[in-house]
């Protein structure tokens, strides 16, 4: 085996690898939950789910879905992390502005998550699935239309108030200073002369299209997730939503729903404990819901029954969302190298702590990384290096022999085991560190923090690509760098292969973050400098040998 095929072989068991991680988190979950919930054939509104030993609701049409709904009235709510407005006419979140985070394409403007508008609807609705209580159709009422937190305050509520046939609902909305956490409760008032039985519904609505700056080259999870402790995390995609194949948890005495996407996510918290039936259906208009529903009990004449469920509207922080409910941090999608995954971030995490710069963070990451194989990768570029060695060697066996296949391939066999060479020895210490290298590029790649961060000079954003190409360029040349320590292959379409794959790998990493591409970059220059040692040192001591 050549250095040409050794190198071939490293690359392709890469793309393998990659390839079965790509699938892997395809097939999430990881078993189907034993009660299946369905979405309705399209066209029709179905029945919001029932909790076990409750009574059947049908949800009502969702607003903008619905004919003839008309948006109400504007309430506007500023605190330090968000800007919310909410319609009273259902009396929903209808947007989202995050004020610490910016806009992708406009860095003066701030990252809207929840929106609707005419291209793109993403709200979070929440009412009464009980025939004669308010829903999200109904009309609200409040005290005033705009809200503020003051600067001494902790907290700030905004309460919403609509009647309907069988009683009243009380909605408040609790936000808190440097809180993405939105608590939202339902007061509910039997004004009839006989029990009521209600049931709450919370659902996040969406549409299917790809959020604003997602990457076609690199696409992440854009869908609906449940979490139940049971069942673990389940992806619920848009797609099998629409064409009513989604299977997903059910029944649940724990767990929560989210919509999530590159970077950020809403999710509904139910605090656990409290029976839930989680539920995921298509709307009119291509429109997708996912939400739970709880049973608020039977609630007396003139009684009244409070149900309350956080909202989380933010980013994808780790340390935040572990804090939040149990599991909410697996939204950050690691996939089956999560194991890995979670100690890299960690690491890295620190780093920044003490550094204060994720570019350079990153660059002592692959420094650390590397010292850690780097026995591994010191026995890959010994078996490299011994290649090098007798490639004269093994050019004359194949003149010797020609096309005589079986006796080139026993001489060769000879000549490693005089030459005390393993000709796998190059590629196996090579797929030990492709988890770990695959599990950095998915924290890199994943991590909101990493979002709008500068490194120095020209890198502005650590999570874009460079927009001179300047990083992937000097990759390819480190690449060339390595191509010319190895050893030239004998066949000329190989050796031209070898040349033009700096070339292909440098355009395909002019799309990749420069996060991503500086990773890359400093651990070429460390591979370089180890190889160059090894090979340097093999040969000295090869010729030594000879002389002697």
């Amino acid at each position: 085996m050549d250095s040409y095929r050794l190198i071939v072989g490293a690359v392709f068991a890469v793309a393998v690898f990659m390839l079965f991680d790509a699938w892997m988190r395809e097939r999430a979950p990881v078993a189907p939950a034993p009660q299946a919930g369905q979405s309705a054939p399209a066209g029709q509104q179905p029945p919001v789910p029932t909790v076990s030993g409750g009574s059947a609701a049908t949800a009502p049409a969702l607003p903008g879905a619905a004919a003839g709904a008309v948006p109400g009235e504007r309430i506007t709510v500023r605190t330090d992390t968000l800007f919310v407005e909410i319609d009273t006419n259902g009396g929903y979140l209808r947007r989202v502005e995050l004020l610490q985070h910016r806009a992708r394409e406009q860095a003066d403007h701030n990252f809207v998550l929840l929106n609707e508008s005419g291209q793109h609807t993403y709200i979070a609705q929440s009412g009464l699935a009980t025939p004669g209580l308010p829903n999200h159709n109904s009309r609200f009422s409040a005290q005033k239309t705009n809200y503020a937190l003051d600067p001494g305050a902790g907290e700030i509520k905004v309460e919403l108030t609509a009647q309907g046939d069988a009683g009243t609902l009380l909605k408040t909305f609790t936000f808190r200073r440097n809180s993405y956490l939105i608590d939202v409760a339902l007061a509910v008032t039997n004004t009839r002369s006989e029990p009521l039985d209600a049931h709450a519904y919370f659902q996040l609505v969406r549409d299917q299209s790809a959020p604003d700056g997602s990457s076609k080259v690199m696409p992440t999870y854009n869908g609906i997730e449940i979490y139940t402790d049971a069942q673990k995390l389940t992806k619920v995609k848009f797609d099998d939503v629409a064409d009513g194949t989604a299977k997903y948890p059910a029944n649940s005495k724990d767990g929560w729903v989210a919509i999530v996407q590159h970077y950020f996510l809403a999710a509904w918290l139910p605090r656990g404990g409290a029976e839930r039936e989680f539920f995921a259906r298509r709307l009119d208009n291509g429109l997708i819901a996912a939400g739970v529903i709880v049973p608020m009990g039977s609630i007396a004449p003139a009684a009244t029954q409070t149900f309350s469920v956080p909202l989380y509207v933010g980013p994808q922080e780790q340390d935040l969302l572990k804090g939040l409910s149990p599991g909410l941090e697996l939204a950050v999608d690691y996939g089956w190298l999560r194991v890995v995954a979670v100690p890299l971030f960690w690491v890295l995490s620190k780093i920044h702590d003490f550094v204060g710069n994720w570019g350079v963070a990153i660059i002592i990451l692959t420094v650390l990384i590397k010292l850690v194989f780097y026995p591994l990768s010191a026995a890959s570029y010994k078996s490299m290096a011994r290649m090098k060695v007798v490639a004269p060697k093994l050019q004359k066996l194949k003149e010797r022999y020609g096309d005589d296949r079986q006796k080139l391939h026993q001489a060769m066999i000879e000549l490693y085991k005089t030459e005390k060479i393993n000709p796998l020895g190059g590629c196996l210490p090579i797929l030990v560190q492709i988890p770990v290298f695959i599990a950095l590029y998915w924290v890199l790649l994943l991590s909101v923090e990493l979002r709008h961060a500068p490194f120095y000079f020209w890198i502005k954003d650590l999570s874009t690509p460079d927009p001179y190409y300047i990083l992937p360029v000097l990759m390819g040349a480190t690449m060339f760098i390595q191509t010319w320590l190895n050893p030239t292959p004998p066949d000329p379409m190989q050796a031209r292969l070898m040349k033009i794959m700096p070339v292909a790998f440098s355009i395909f990493f002019f799309f990749f973050p420069a996060g991503l591409v500086l990773y890359w970059l400093v651990n070429n220059v460390l591979s370089i400098g180890q190889q160059w040692h090894i090979t340097r040192t093999i040969e000295r001591a090869k010729a030594a040998h000879g002389a002697a």
